[in-house]
């Protein structure tokens, strides 16, 4: 009989929020016949605690084992406390580091860290970067799960020759550096490139305001469609050549691999967990954070060399192989037991 599961994390989407894996991860789990349950959905964020602590103790003798989304931010301290319920009750329960800058947090927080890390039944990594981070401050209790996605719903479409049609995709948020994607435009517009960018994801922190209207007073070539479902945004994907990861921080994001699995080349920041997913000029192209030059020279290069982008399209789709739910979920049922 399959395990019956709490899953603690952002079950934020119909609030206007990007989907997060409590989300789709949940939902694979329920398909292959775990009992799952969730929270929390609630936005206020002392709210969200308060429901995700209760459901802890309401649920305690009904669950086997909970799970814990484990961000490095605020949310870092949600964990810390349903960690802490858990042990009060005996309950084994599981970290998933989620936050890119979790080998921060272990250097900010070392007690808490300790505390919540260590008596884990598991922590598992969906990146190898965050495995090494780990496994170099002691940690041994660690396993490796890739974050995942279902190939069969990314219909691959071959790019062989790039127009500079540029897709973003991600919560619009400073930690993503999203203004550099404005940058890129304006700096390849006056290289007379014909470029277009559209931005997709919701309002995080007021930077799509701010891209907005920095967006309108430039009168650059870029589209907000604000958040947008997966089906919606895989559609939209057809119409695009390029995919542009600005980000400062990561891990390994979902919407990446997306973009791999259906043939857009990826040029991202070389940041977090990035390198341990895409090979340089191999999967995709990798450049320094916060580089508005290198990222240019890098689409240019690809404008003049078409076997370069139909190579990086193919590659990437067949790397992403790996990370489809068939083959990853063979791993969470070890875990699970």
């Amino acid at each position: 009989m399959k395990k019956r599961l709490l899953y603690i994390g952002n079950k934020l989407s119909k609030k206007g929020n990007t989907q997060t894996s409590i989300e789709t991860l949940g939902a694979f789990f329920k398909n292959e016949g775990y009992s799952v349950l969730t929270a929390s959905s609630v936005q206020n964020k002392f709210g969200r605690l308060f429901d995700m602590m209760y459901k802890t103790v309401k649920n305690r003798n009904k669950i086997d084992v909970v799970l814990i989304d484990t961000y490095s931010t605020q949310n870092f301290y949600f964990a810390v406390y349903i960690a802490k319920l858990c042990r009060t009750f005996n309950i084994p329960y599981i970290p998933i580091l989620r936050g890119g800058n979790l080998p921060a947090r272990l250097k900010k927080s070392p007690k808490q860290s300790k505390k919540l890390f260590a008596n884990a039944k598991t922590n598992i990594a969906p990146s190898n970067y965050l495995l090494d981070a780990f496994k170099k401050e002691g940690f041994t209790n660690i396993t490796y799960i890739p974050n995942t996605i279902e190939i069969k719903k990314y219909p691959f479409l071959l790019r062989k020759e790039i127009k500079v049609k540029l897709l973003w995709v991600r919560s619009f948020a400073e930690l993503y550096n999203p203004k550099l994607a404005l940058e890129i435009v304006e700096e390849l517009q006056k290289k007379q490139i014909d470029v277009s960018l559209c931005m997709v994801g919701p309002e995080k922190d007021g930077s799509l305001e701010e891209c907005k209207n920095i967006a309108k007073e430039k009168n650059l070539p870029i589209t907000f469609t604000g958040k947008l479902s997966k089906e919606e945004w895989i559609n939209l994907s057809e119409e695009y050549t390029l995919f542009i990861n600005t980000t400062n921080f990561d891990n390994m994001p979902v919407s990446v691999l997306e973009a791999m699995a259906l043939g857009l080349p990826v040029i991202s920041t070389n940041v977090g967990g990035i390198p341990y997913l895409i090979e340089d000029n191999k999967t995709g192209i990798l450049v320094p954070a916060n580089n508005v030059d290198v990222f240019v020279k890098a689409i240019t290069e690809l404008l003049s060399n078409p076997e370069k982008t139909e190579t990086l399209s193919k590659n990437a789709r067949d790397a992403v192989e790996q990370f489809d739910w068939e083959v990853v979920k063979e791993k969470w049922d070890e875990v699970l037991g």
